[in-house]
C-alpha cells in the first residue's frame, strides 16, 4: 500500500532513497531516519507514532517495534524530540542543542554540542539532574557574566553513569560515596539497605539505582569492596571501574571466536592480490604487540610507488557480529602502563589481525604514486595477501638510516635498499608537509618504567627520532588518501576533523602575541601556514616552549564527524582514520565503506548512513576521551605514589599552567606535576592574567609566567586527590624582587 499525503509526496517504503540499506537491516524494512525526518518537517507539526505508522503503512509487528526503536534511538541521538502531547517534533538547531555533558569538580559544568559548536556552561543549578557524560538536549538561556553561551536542560536525552568508584564515608545518620572521578561533582548517597559489608573509608564500587533530578542526589547501593587502600594495581581497576570501560568479553563473543586458527585459512587468501613476495616491513616500538601497518617503497622514473598495507580486520569483524557490537562498544583500546584493554580478543589483535613477521596475512592496501616533490599523484585501493620481511623498531631504523649501524645493515642488507628508498620519500614529503603548513609541535611524551612489585623505577621521556616521522608521515598520507577515496564516491563516512581556533580564542592569542612583540598572519582567519611561519620566528628565543604552548592551546580538539571540516592541523581538507583498525573503531568503519565501493556497490546500499555515522562519530569520540582520562587518572595516580617518599626534598621545574588559584610546575627530569597555590605566594597579593598566562604581585612586581623556571619544595602528596602540592622553595623566595618605592607626592 502507497500512502501519500496531501501534497501528493510519496512516502511509502519504496520512494525511500535508503530502502535497499535498511532491507539489509532488516528482514520487513522501515522507513529510514532521514525519511522519518522528511514526513516529520513535510508534516509542518508533531506527529504521534501511530500518525507515523498510518504514514508508511507499516503493519507488521516486527516493524512496529523496529519503528518503536528508531524513533526511541532518534530521539536519544537528540533528532527528535518527544514532546508532552506524546508526539515527536523535530530539534531545531537554532533552539536546542544536543550534546554530551562535561562535569566539573565545583557544581558546574558544560555541554559539548553534537555540531561541534563551542560548549554551553552549565550552571550548578542545571547540573543538578545530570551526572558527567550523560547526554541532554538544552536550550540557549543567555550569556553569563563571563561572555558564555549559558544552556538550560530541556530533557535528558541518555544516562551515561551507572557505577561509580569511591571512598565509604558514614556520618550523622547518612551514608554516602565520594566518586574518585572528579568530573562527578554530587555524591552517591546509600541506601540502609544498600551497604553490605562496607565499612567507613574503604574503597567501593556504588551502582546508582535512581539517577539525580533537581532535588535529590542520586542514590545507590554498594556492589563491591575493593579494599582499605591502594595495593599496586588497584589504580587500574578503579580506573576500568570507575569509567565504566568494558573490559570482559561477552559469551557469545566467545563463542563466535571459537572457530578461529592462528593461521589464516586458505580460502580467504583467494582472489586477493599476492604480495607475499614483496618485502614489506612493520615499524614499531620496542614493546608494540599489535602491527597494524606494513610499508613498502620503491623508486620509480617520475619518483616512488609507496605502499601502505594496513591489517584486514574488516574481513574477520562482520557487521552486527558479536565481535563487531563489542567493538563498537570499546570504540578503541586503552593503553594504561604495561596494561591494554583491547578493542578486540587476542586472538585477532595479537594473532590473525596482527602483521606477525614471516606469516601470511590479509591487508588492505593503499597504493600511492608520488612525485619528486612529495605530492601523491595517484592512489588506489586493494585487498592482497602478504607476508611481513620483518619486525623493524624505530631505533633499529634510525640506527640504520641516520647514524649508520654497519652491523644493522649488514643484519637487514637485503631490505636496506627499499629501507633507504623509504627514507629517500620521507625526506622529500617532508619538505612537502612544511610548504603547506602542516603543524609539528615538539610534545613531551613520557614513559613509567616500573621495577619490583611494580613500584616505579624512573619516568623517561619518549625520543622521537626520524623514523617514527616517517612512519607517521607515511601513514598520514594514507589516510588522506582514504579520506579523498571516499569523498570522491560520497560514502557515508566517519573523517577525523580538527577545526581552526575560535574567534574568542584567537583574540585571546594575539593580545598574548602582541604583548611579546609578535603577530599572527592571515586576520580572523588564520591558517595553519601562519601558525608554522610564527613557529619558525621563534626558534632560538627563550620563551619558544611558552609561546608554542600557548599556540596549542589555542586549538580546538580533534573529533570523528561525517561533516567535510577539514583537518586545520594537519592543513588538510579532508582526513580519515584508516591505518589502525585492530585498535580503532572509525578505521574499521573506513575499511568497511572502501570494501563497499571496491566491490561495486551502490551508495544507498551501504549499511551505514549519514545519521549513522553522526552518532558513531560522537560515541567514538565520547569513549577516546573516556580513554584518555581514564589512563590520566591511572599515571597522575602512578606519579604521586613516586613522590610520596621525596615529600620534603627540592626540585627545579617549568611553570605549565597558570590559573587563578596558582600555577602548576612540572618537575624537571621528573615530569611529575604539581600546583603551587596562591595562598603559598605570601609575600604578595596576587592577580592572575589569563591574557598573558601569569599572575602579577600588586606590590613588589613579582611575576610567575607560563614557562618561567622556578624552584620548588614538595609539601604534600594526596593519592585520593592524585594531587600534589608544591611551595617556592627558600631559595626562589630570596630572589623575590624587594617591594618598590612609593615615589613621593609632590
Amino acid at each position: 500500500m502507497t500512502l501519500k499525503s496531501k501534497n501528493d509526496v510519496d512516502f511509502s517504503s519504496t520512494n525511500d532513497p535508503y530502502a535497499e540499506r535498511e532491507a539489509e537491516k532488516y528482514e520487513n524494512p522501515i522507513p529510514s531516519r532521514e525519511l522519518i525526518l522528511q514526513l516529520i518537517e513535510h508534516a509542518g507539526k508533531p506527529l504521534g507514532r501511530e500518525e507515523i505508522v498510518e504514514a508508511f503503512a507499516l503493519e507488521s509487528e516486527d516493524q512496529l517495534e523496529a519503528l518503536r526503536r528508531r524513533l526511541r534511538a532518534m530521539e536519544r541521538d537528540g533528532q527528535l524530540l518527544f514532546n508532552r502531547g506524546k508526539k515527536y517534533c523535530l530539534v531545531n538547531n537554532e533552539d536546542l542543542i544536543a550534546g554530551r555533558i562535561i562535569g566539573h569538580a565545583d557544581g558546574f559544568g558544560f555541554i559539548k554540542p553534537d555540531d561541534g559548536s563551542d560548549d554551553l556552561f552549565l550552571s550548578p543549578r542545571e547540573m543538578n539532574p545530570l551526572l558527567h557524560n550523560d547526554r541532554a538536549l538544552v536550550r540557549i538561556a543567555g550569556i553569563d557574566k563571563k561572555g558564555r553561551r549559558e544552556g538550560a536542560v530541556v530533557e535528558i536525552l541518555q544516562r551515561n553513569t551507572h557505577q561509580v568508584v569511591g571512598r565509604l564515608y558514614k556520618e550523622d545518620g547518612f551514608t554516602y560515596v565520594v566518586p574518585d572521578n572528579k568530573n562527578i561533582a554530587q555524591t552517591i548517597l546509600i541506601k540502609k539497605d544498600g551497604i553490605g559489608n562496607a565499612k567507613q573509608g574503604q574503597i567501593v564500587v556504588a551502582e546508582i539505582v535512581e539517577q539525580p533530578t533537581k532535588l535529590r542526589q542520586p542514590i545507590g547501593r554498594i556492589i563491591d569492596v575493593m579494599g582499605e587502600h591502594m595495593a599496586p594495581g588497584m589504580e587500574i581497576e578503579m580506573a576500568i571501574r570507575s569509567y565504566e570501560l568494558p573490559n570482559i568479553w561477552p559469551d557469545d563473543l566467545l563463542e563466535e571466536i571459537k572457530p578461529l586458527q592462528k593461521d589464516v585459512p586458505e580460502a580467504a587468501k583467494q582472489d586477493r592480490v599476492d604480495l607475499r613476495e614483496t618485502p614489506l616491513v612493520t615499524i614499531d616500538g620496542e614493546d608494540a604487540r599489535d602491527f597494524d601497518d606494513a610499508v613498502y617503497c620503491q623508486k620509480t622514473p617520475k619518483g616512488w610507488k609507496l605502499l601502505v598495507a594496513i591489517a584486514d580486520v574488516s574481513h574477520y569483524v562482520q557487521i552486527n557480529s558479536a565481535l563487531d557490537r563489542e567493538a563498537q562498544k570499546r570504540s578503541t583500546s586503552v593503553y594504561f602502563p604495561e596494561q591494554v584493554i583491547p578493542m578486540l580478543p587476542e586472538i585477532l589483535s595479537n594473532g590473525l589481525c596482527s602483521l606477525n613477521p614471516h606469516v601470511d596475512r590479509l591487508c588492505m592496501v593503499c597504493e600511492l604514486y608520488i612525485d619528486q616533490q612529495g605530492q601523491v599523484v595517484r592512489s588506489r585501493f586493494f585487498d592482497a595477501v602478504m607476508s611481513s620481511h620483518a619486525r623493524l623498531t624505530y631505533n633499529e631504523v634510525a640506527a640504520m638510516l641516520v647514524d649508520g649501524d654497519q652491523a644493522l645493515a649488514e643484519k637487514y642488507q637485503d631490505l636496506m635498499p627499499h629501507l633507504q628508498e623509504l627514507y629517500s620519500l620521507y625526506k622529500v614529503m617532508r619538505i612537502s608537509r612544511e610548504q603547506r603548513g602542516a603543524m609539528d609541535f615538539d610534545s613531551q611524551e613520557t614513559r613509567i618504567v616500573f621495577g619490583a612489585e611494580r613500584k616505579i623505577e624512573k619516568i623517561v621521556p619518549v625520543v622521537r627520532n626520524d623514523a617514527h616521522k616517517l612512519i607517521e608521515e607515511f601513514m598520514i598520507t594514507a589516510n588522506m588518501a582514504a579520506a579523498r577515496f571516499l569523498n570522491g564516491k560520497k560514502m557515508p563516512k566517519l573523517l577525523r576533523i580538527h577545526d581552526g581556533p575560535s574567534a574568542d580564542k584567537l583574540l585571546n592569542l594575539k593580545t598574548f602575541l602582541g604583548e611579546l612583540g609578535l603577530s599572527l598572519g592571515g586576520g580572523a582567519l588564520p591558517t595553519p601556514l601562519d601558525y608554522m611561519h610564527l613557529m619558525e620566528s621563534i626558534k632560538g628565543r627563550p620563551d619558544a616552549h611558552l609561546i608554542q604552548t600557548v599556540l596549542l592551546r589555542s586549538m580546538s580538539q580533534a573529533v570523528y564527524s561525517p561533516e567535510l571540516k577539514g583537518h586545520f592541523g594537519l592543513a588538510l581538507e579532508a582526513y580519515a582514520h584508516f591505518t589502525s583498525p585492530i585498535r580503532r573503531y572509525p578505521d574499521l568503519l573506513v575499511h568497511r565503506a572502501i570494501r563497499h565501493c571496491l566491490q561495486g556497490k551502490s551508495v544507498e546500499s551501504f549499511f551505514y548512513g549519514v545519521p549513522d555515522m553522526v552518532l558513531l562519530g560522537e560515541q567514538c569520540s565520547a569513549h577516546e576521551r573516556r580513554a584518555d582520562d581514564a589512563t590520566r587518572d591511572v599515571v597522575s595516580w602512578l606519579k604521586c605514589e613516586y613522590m610520596m617518599d621525596k615529600v620534603g626534598e627540592e626540585f627545579p621545574g617549568i611553570i605549565s599552567a597558570v590559573t587563578s588559584f596558582g600555577f602548576f610546575v612540572e618537575l624537571a627530569e621528573i615530569y611529575v606535576e604539581g600546583l603551587v597555590h596562591i595562598s603559598n605566594l605570601a609575600q604578595d597579593y596576587f592577580h592572575f592574567d589569563p591574557i598573558s598566562h601569569q599572575l602579577k604581585g600588586e606590590r613588589t612586581g613579582i611575576n610567575y609566567r607560563l614557562g618561567d623556571s622556578v624552584s620548588v619544595r614538595i609539601v604534600r602528596v594526596d593519592l585520593d586527590e592524585k594531587k600534589i602540592d608544591f611551595e617556592l622553595a627558600e631559595k626562589q623566595v630570596a630572589m623575590a624582587t624587594k617591594p618598590k618605592k612609593r615615589r613621593r607626592r609632590k
